[in-house]
């Protein structure tokens, strides 16, 4: 009680100061706002912005450090220092050496996204005398998890003040942005950086000094080796649970779909919207697996990998499952109404795979496909309402006839 006294005494001091929004935020994060609501209300609940981002970041801590154990096993499978026998229950996967080397260049990003995000963020709540706003706390997570390992970490600060400043703060902060933040930043890094986004190599920890073994370590994605038409040697419970090179917190479906089912219990993600882009990536497979039995396309096309690929191994494969449960679920750019979560759900999964298919240079399209549907959400949610405005107006013409 005596820390949070003095502290309590000294946001009284900043008080109207140009400096209260950077304590204040401080002050938050540590403890509950002082100014709460007690009476007049017609719904108390416990919840806020505050403990509704901490929930989310608490769905991906499992995907953050899968993601590190992953990063160190492929550099030790890259070498050849281990073999790809053990799988996910393995104990060559789950070791110190493992978690050292993937710790090594993932915190390094992690401490990057939430350096740069939160200072532009106290910056511009200085400046505008606004609150600083829980949204970056997310935002700041989500960041490490859609790159590469081993991209530059310049890169990635440059990336971040570029998505936090042009994709939320021009829009006015939290809860006003029509682009996801975090999708904002990768595309900045796919656009601008197009050759260290590509994830078609595979990581590994001292590169450099080994550069005399360059084949012995690099080799392709699962999604790169479908875009170029070739053999595919990883198994389906390999994908499944994540044992394949890929960005950070991407690779492992079943702790996303842990992370998902997590946030529709909490009440947090749209299960419309999740369910939705699953059965739209599923339609749109179905129809290029069609496609490819009918012959119309050959194995001499270079889009037959991607589209003989079984119409249900794409959802096991690329960012599609974290890019529908984590980015595509976001409440302030994603549908609002009911039936248009279903349409903006649905659009995403077709859309998803048909960039991923028609696009072999970069086979990845859930993050075009997201950022497409956010500057079409609000379109869909109006016709959306509209109709539901014609339809009650006809009743009410019925009723009064």
């Amino acid at each position: 009680m005596g820390l949070k006294s003095n502290l309590h005494n000294l946001k009284e001091k900043y008080k109207g100061t140009k400096m209260a929004p950077a304590f204040n935020a401080i002050h938050t994060f540590l403890y509950l706002p002082n100014e709460t609501t007690h009476n007049g209300t017609h719904i108390k609940a416990a919840d806020d912005l505050k403990r509704t981002m901490n929930t989310v970041i608490m769905a991906m801590v499992p995907c953050l450090i899968f993601g590190m154990f992953n990063a160190g096993y492929q550099h030790h499978l890259a070498l050849g220092e281990i073999q790809n026998a053990t799988g996910f229950f393995g104990a060559s996967f789950w070791t110190w050496d493992n978690l050292v080397i993937g710790l090594w260049k993932v915190l390094p990003l992690v401490i990057v996204s939430y350096g740069v995000g939160l200072l532009i963020e106290f910056i511009f709540a200085i400046i505008k005398k606004h609150e600083v706003e829980e949204g970056y706390l997310v935002t700041g997570m989500l960041v490490p998890l859609i790159v590469p390992v081993d991209i530059p970490l310049w890169m990635l600060a440059v990336a971040v003040a570029f998505g936090v400043v042009i994709g939320k703060e021009v829009f006015g902060g939290t809860g006003m942005n029509i682009l996801n933040p975090a999708l904002t930043i990768r595309a900045f890094l796919f656009f601008a950086y197009p050759t260290w986004m590509s994830g078609d190599k595979v990581w590994v920890h001292g590169a450099v000094e080994r550069a005399g073994t360059p084949d012995a370590i690099s080799g392709e994605t699962v999604l790169g080796s479908l875009a170029q038409n070739q053999e595919v040697t990883h198994s389906v419970m390999d994908m499944f649970y994540g044992i394949m090179p890929g960005s950070v917190g991407e690779t492992s479906t079943l702790l996303i779909l842990l992370g998902g089912l997590f946030l529709i219990f909490s009440k947090i993600g749209s299960w419309r919207i999740m369910l939705s882009s699953v059965v739209g990536a599923l339609v749109m497979g179905l129809i290029f697996n069609q496609v490819v039995d009918a012959g119309i396309i050959t194995e001499s096309s270079k889009f037959y990998g991607l589209m003989s690929t079984p119409f249900w191994h794409h959802l096991l494969i690329g960012g599609f499952a974290f890019g529908t449960v984590f980015m595509a679920t976001d409440p302030v750019t994603a549908s609002q109404t009911t039936k248009g979560k279903w349409i903006y759900g649905f659009l995403i999964g077709f859309i998803s795979i048909m960039i991923r298919v028609f696009n072999p240079a970069y086979p990845e399209g859930v993050m075009l496909a997201i950022l497409l549907m956010n500057v079409f959400a609000p379109t869909i949610d109006h016709y959306v309402v509209q109709g539901n405005v014609k339809r009650r107006l006809k009743r009410a013409k019925v009723k009064t006839a």
